[in-house]
C-alpha cells in the first residue's frame, strides 16, 4: 500500500515535535507533503521556527515548512508557555534552524496541495488550534470535499478541560475555527484528552528514549523531562500525557486505538464552557455523527512503536 499523504498543521510544542518525528521516521506509511505552522502553544514566529528545528533534528530538511495564521479567526491569541516554556521546545538545547521557511502562506499551501492531488488522497493532521484549516476551508470551499480525512488532536469529554474546567487548549484557542472544521462534513478522527491522558511518558518509557543514544532519542527524552513537570504536578500522574503523537501513531497503527462515532459540537457562546467539545457519547440526541471520538489506546503498543521509529532517525 502506498504511504498516506498528509499535511501536518502544528504549533510545536514538545509533543508536536515528537509527533512530527514519528511521521518523518515512518516513510512506508506516511508521506509528509508539508508542515504548516500556526500560532498556539507559542506565537507563530516560534512555532514556524520550531517546526524547522524538528525537521533538521530528523535530518529531513526537504520537507517544506510554511508559516500560517498568527492569531485565531476572531479572538486574541492565548499561548501556553507555562506548559512548554518560553521557546515552546524548552528542555534540550537545539541549534537554530538553517533551513528557510518555504515561501507562501500556509493556508494557500493547504489549498494548493488539495487542489493538486486527486480528491480523497490527502489527510490533514492538525496538532494545534484549527485556525489554518478553517481559514483554508473558508477561503476555498471547493477543497473541503477533496480532503480524505482529518485526524486531529484536540478536545475532551470525560477528561474535561486542561486550560479551563471545560475546554482543551487547542479547541479553546480558536473555537470558531473548530466549529467550522467540525461542521465541514469532512470525516474526522479526534484524539481528545480522554485518550492522550492514557499515553503517559513514565520514567521507564522515557529511559527507553534516552537509551537510544541518538541525537533524536536524547532530545525527545529531554523534551519530555521538561514537559512532564507541569502535568505531573497538575494531575499527580506518573508521567506526562504525550498528546500529539497519538495522531501520527493512529495513521501507522490504527488498531492501537478504539473509540466510537458520535456527534461533536463546539461551544462558542458561553463564557463558562467556551471551547468545550460536547461529544454525544451516549447517543442521546439525533444530531448527525460527525467524528470518530477516540477513547482508548494500547499504551504499551504505542510506546513500543514510538521507540522503534525514533530509533530509525
Amino acid at each position: 500500500m502506498a504511504p498516506r499523504k498528509i499535511i501536518i498543521d502544528t504549533d510545536p510544542g514538545q509533543d508536536d515535535a515528537v509527533a512530527i518525528l514519528l511521521a518523518l521516521a515512518s516513510p512506508d506509511e506516511i508521506d509528509v507533503l508539508g508542515i504548516t505552522a500556526v500560532a498556539g502553544n507559542v506565537p507563530l514566529e516560534l512555532t514556524a521556527k520550531n517546526a524547522r528545528i524538528v525537521c533538521e533534528l530528523a535530518g529531513h530538511t526537504d520537507v517544506p515548512v510554511h508559516a500560517g495564521c498568527d492569531r485565531p479567526l476572531s479572538r486574541p491569541l492565548i499561548t501556553a508557555e507555562h506548559v512548554h516554556g518560553k521557546t515552546g521546545l524548552d528542555g534540550p538545547v537545539l541549534p537554530a534552524p538553517q533551513m528557510a521557511l518555504t515561501e507562501g502562506h500556509a493556508v494557500d499551501f493547504i489549498i494548493d496541495t488539495l487542489r493538486a492531488h486527486d480528491p480523497g488522497t490527502v489527510t490533514l493532521c492538525p496538532l494545534g488550534p484549527l485556525t489554518n484549516i478553517a481559514s483554508a476551508f473558508l477561503k476555498a470551499p471547493d477543497i473541503v470535499d477533496r480532503v480524505q480525512e482529518i485526524v486531529l488532536m484536540g478536545g475532551a469529554y470525560f477528561e474535561v478541560g486542561n486550560i479551563t474546567p471545560a475546554a482543551e487548549f487547542n479547541i479553546y484557542v480558536d473555537p470558531e475555527a473548530a466549529e467550522t472544521v467540525f461542521k465541514s462534513g469532512v470525516p474526522i478522527v479526534v484524539m481528545p484528552l480522554d485518550v492522550t491522558h492514557k499515553a503517559l511518558v513514565t520514567k521507564p518509557r522515557n529511559d527507553a528514549f534516552r537509551a537510544l543514544g541518538s541525537k533524536v532519542g536524547i532530545a525527545v527524552a529531554e523534551m519530555t523531562d521538561f514537559f512532564e513537570r507541569f502535568d505531573k504536578n497538575k494531575y499527580g500522574s506518573s508521567g506526562a500525557p504525550l498528546h500529539d503523537p497519538c495522531v501520527t501513531a493512529y495513521l501507522i497503527r490504527p488498531e492501537l486505538f478504539s473509540g466510537r462515532h458520535v456527534n461533536v459540537e463546539i461551544e462558542t457562546g458561553s463564557e463558562l464552557t467556551l471551547g468545550m467539545t460536547v461529544a454525544d457519547w451516549w447517543g442521546v440526541t439525533d444530531r448527525p455523527l460527525n467524528a470518530l471520538f477516540i477513547g482508548d489506546v494500547d499504551a504499551d503498543g504505542f510506546f513500543d512503536l514510538l521507540t522503534e521509529r525514533l530509533a530509525r532517525l
